[in-house]
């Protein structure tokens, strides 16, 4: 049968047009990714990389693994952003070792180092440690890495690591104490936009090392004896529970904020 009106859409008999090639692949992609997230176990642990979080309630939902709200599960964007940062490492790690560094980011078996305590209700996995390299730094030296969207990484540029992103610095110097290496440690922002390599030298804050670790010990106490931890907000409006920035800190939307202030409604 001809169709004399081409894209019209009016070919009876004839099924629906399939989707463009790029929906179709993006939404199997989609479909695998969110699969996969939520296959995996959660942790069951209080995890460094959170710590430096304004609220101790977030934290608190986060090492329960309490259920999300609705609709606040990771969409696949941001999974794919998330295993692009992870993927990062690889590479930046690539270039200091044809560089002549000596970087150990994995143990023989293969596995990240880190470290535990509490019983295993806390733990933490650094990037890698440098052991010698040709820069004139102190060696050993934590290195931890991010990738980050241009803006991000232009303000961590601008403004440091431990100003402009502080649940960095808290997950540095938890490292730092938990795997004796006080030597300051090496951070390295990628720009994922422009492949740029942000670096700089952050000292050891045993200040904050010591707040950080009181906190996890804070919330796994609480979290045993049934109690919650305080929020750090009075409205559901702030922005630490929907999101955005708030002297010159980002905040995350929070993922309970619904479940959390549900007793208002």
């Amino acid at each position: 049968m001809i169709d004399l009106n081409h894209g019209s859409g009016c070919n009876y008999g004839q099924g629906a047009p399939r989707p463009p090639i790029a929906t179709a692949v993006s939404a199997a992609i989609d479909s695998a990714l969110t699969a996969r997230n939520r296959a995996e176990r959660p942790r069951t642990y209080v995890s460094s990389s959170g710590l430096g979080r304004d609220c101790l309630r977030q934290i608190q939902f986060d090492y329960l693994a309490v259920p999300k709200d609705e609709g606040q599960e990771f969409e696949p964007r941001i999974l794919r952003i998330f295993e692009a940062g992870h993927r990062a490492e690889d590479i930046v790690a690539g270039w200091f070792r044809i560089a002549g560094f000596d970087l150990r980011t994995e143990r023989p078996d293969g596995r990240q180092f880190g470290f535990a305590a509490m019983a295993g209700r806390f733990k933490g996995h650094i990037d890698g440690c440098f052991v010698s390299g040709p820069v004139a730094m102190d060696y050993p030296a934590l290195w931890e890495n991010k990738a980050l969207g241009a803006s991000s990484w232009k303000d961590v540029v601008k403004r440091g690591v431990s100003i402009a992103r502080p649940v960095y610095a808290a997950q540095i110097a938890l490292y730092q104490a938990y795997m004796d290496l006080p030597n300051p440690a090496l951070f390295t922002a990628l720009n994922r936009d422009t492949m740029e390599l942000h670096t700089e030298l952050v000292p050891f804050d045993a200040r904050l090392a010591q707040e950080m670790s009181d906190r996890a010990v804070g919330v796994v106490q609480a979290s045993e004896a049934d109690e919650w931890l305080p929020r750090a907000a009075t409205e559901p409006t702030a922005v630490v529970c929907r999101g955005g920035m708030a002297a010159g800190k980002w905040h995350a939307p929070c993922a309970w904020a619904a479940r959390c202030w549900g007793e208002r409604r």
